[in-house]
């Protein structure tokens, strides 16, 4: 056992040693090819989508065993829960009026466990959440994407209120995560349960944006052209990217704490 732990070891303390700028291309490169990976491994790249959603739904799982087992939402932020059930629930009128499929009913699922999150973080734990520490206010999240909804939203034969209701809900699922890091900036130190969920929304915003980079190259950019013109196609990439971008610093520490075999994950100042 421990002569299979000493080259990840190895390989974990030499990429710790090195200067930020080397870690975010080391992280770009390893990207890039987990990616190219599951092009070849995967052959309907729709899959990772439904992924994705299966992911996040795993990640809002572990939240649910954590508040049942251990009766606290210590660490938990409700501000993103809240954003979650924000984005889910237009994604949701989205998919009802503009197409029903599977992800439609991943969707209802993923909602229905993140309302009874909430409803357990503001009634049954209150007294063990947080509120001083999840100072992220909504307004700063929420109006941003709404105005920018506004302006940059699809071009197709929809009714215009579906289609930035479309892009209101992309830009927010973005960045609906920012109060929970926040809670851990200002904690500095995460549980395992919570660590755990935000490495789910970490792998599935990966998925996510692995599909969407896929799809592109499997049409030969031809996807593009079909989520209509203009600046909404490559925003829709961008929002992707960013999402998984943001959870990157993250998902490396948790890894490294996995890998040194920490339950409780310590951030060091400056991370998310």
């Amino acid at each position: 056992m421990k002569a299979t732990k000493r080259p990840i070891h190895a390989v974990a303390t030499w990429v710790r040693r090195q200067p930020p700028k080397i870690k975010a291309f080391l992280g770009v490169m390893l990207g890039i090819a987990v990616v190219l990976s599951l092009r070849l491994i995967v052959e309907d790249h729709d899959n990772l989508f439904v992924a994705a959603e299966a992911v996040h739904a795993i990640g809002i799982s572990v939240l649910i065993y954590k508040l049942m087992k251990e009766k606290t939402c210590a660490g938990l932020s409700l501000k993103t829960q809240e954003l979650t059930a924000m984005f889910l629930a237009v994604r949701l009128y989205c998919s009802f009026v503009m197409e029903y499929d599977i992800h439609t009913l991943l969707d209802s699922a993923t909602l229905a466990t993140t309302l009874w999150v909430i409803y357990m973080i503001r009634f049954k734990l209150r007294s063990s959440y947080m509120d001083d520490k999840d100072n992220c206010a909504i307004y700063y999240v929420v109006i941003p994407c709404a105005l920018l909804s506004l302006v940059i939203h699809p071009t197709t034969q929809h009714n215009i209120v579906n289609r930035i209701c479309w892009g209101f809900c992309v830009y927010l699922e973005a960045v609906s995560v920012l109060p929970q890091l926040r809670v851990m900036q200002n904690t500095k130190i995460v549980e395992p349960f919570t660590a755990h969920y935000v490495f789910a929304l970490g792998v599935a915003r990966f998925l996510s944006c692995a599909h969407w980079v896929l799809q592109v190259l499997d049409t030969r950019g031809r996807l593009l052209t079909a989520l209509g013109y203009g600046l909404w196609p490559p925003m829709v990439l961008l929002s992707e990217i960013v999402q998984t971008f943001i959870l990157a610093d993250f998902c490396y520490y948790y890894v490294e704490s996995l890998v040194g075999g920490q339950l409780i994950l310590r951030l060091p100042s400056g991370v998310v």
